[in-house]
């Protein structure tokens, strides 16, 4: 086994840690603005296999990362289960709304997916194809949760009201509707696995709105259900969980879900991650996105920490979040440099 992340997913220590970024694909990239122009508009980019394909290797052209994630959208799963999707410009997206047991017996069965997601699939196959010999293909989904909380609010919402309102006032359409993702989200990972992904990686953007039990329940349950599904299915298969903002919760998180690397956010320490959450298998994180944003000396310095704190278990150095629009490709590049020069 060469490739490195493969490696550090599979528990070992290496002296540089590899590096990819969350959202590298996306808006910072000029490359990406004139391709997304090309393709029209967001959804037409994502259903393009030709045209995802080359935003996903954009950034692995320009900075080498070690990692190449494929470009989609975490609710093109919502879409393919028969909610209408829609993107405002400036805004973000637009989903249909579910609020009851109606909703949620009006989507289309699982095996349905496949028929919206076939696109999805042929941009993995081609990337395989494409990619360097050194590069790791990454396929992802979002988690159940996190995908439940647009579907209740047709969009995103600060707090996750809409989702915890129906998680509590109508707890058997919201446990339905928990489950038809989930299962969704597996066969949706397995054809990506099949079709060349060689890790894939949970979302669970919201999950630290989950408090206590209901964390257990609705952030970790369904993730150590896909987990548990995807390993019988394609043994070996390596899976990264970001179960974001996720606190104590990050403790134990490995062996609960059966995950090989837990992403952590930007909101614990490194060297608490070290002490409490490295100790059970990789880690991925956890520089803070607004350093790609604002540079100089204080971007070297906590990149630097980040590294130095995770650097004696096995460690793929990413940023806490996404990758922001009015990030400095400069900066990305300073970055890398910074985690690839590293001494101790």
């Amino acid at each position: 086994m060469t490739k490195t992340i493969l490696r550090a997913l599979a528990g070992e220590t290496l002296p540089t840690p590899p590096i990819w970024m969350m959202r590298q694909a996306g808006r910072y990239l000029p490359e990406y603005r004139a391709t997304r122009a090309q393709a029209g508009d967001f959804l037409s980019l994502c259903y393009n296999p030709e045209l995802a394909a080359e935003v996903t290797l954009q950034p692995i052209r320009r900075y080498g990362f070690d990692a190449a994630i494929l470009f989609a959208d975490i609710l093109l799963v919502p879409q393919a289960l028969g909610a209408d999707l829609w993107f405002v410009t400036g805004e973000g997206p637009r989903l249909s709304t579910i609020s009851d047991q109606a909703g949620v017996d009006a989507l289309k069965p699982t095996d349905a997916i496949h028929d919206t997601l076939n696109p999805i699939y042929e941009t993995v196959r081609i990337l395989s194809r494409e990619l360097p010999s050194e590069t790791t293909l990454i396929g992802f989904a979002g988690a159940p949760w996190t995908v439940a909380t647009y579907m209740i609010a047709g969009r995103g919402t600060k707090d996750q009201g809409p989702a915890h309102a129906m998680r509590e006032g109508a707890p058997e359409a919201f446990d339905a509707l928990i489950d038809r993702i989930t299962d969704a989200t597996i066969e949706y990972l397995s054809m990506q696995i099949k079709a060349g992904a060689e890790v894939v990686k949970i979302f669970d953007s919201w999950a630290g709105s989950l408090k206590g039990d209901a964390f257990l329940k609705y952030a970790l349950a369904p993730t150590k259900r896909i987990i548990d599904a995807l390993k019988a299915r394609h043994p070996g298969i390596p899976v990264i969980a970001f179960p974001r903002e996720g606190g104590e919760h990050y403790i134990g998180f490995h062996k609960a879900s059966g995950a090989d690397c837990v992403a952590i956010d930007d909101s614990v320490t490194p060297e608490w991650a070290a002490a409490n959450v490295q100790i059970d298998g990789c880690v991925q994180g956890n520089l803070a996105s607004r350093h790609m944003v604002t540079g100089g000396q204080e971007l070297v310095d906590e990149t630097r920490k980040v590294v130095a704190a995770l650097r004696n278990g096995p460690h793929i150095f990413n940023l806490g979040h996404g990758i922001t629009p009015d990030a400095d490709p400069e900066n990305v590049a300073l970055m890398i440099d910074t985690v690839r020069s590293f001494k101790p």
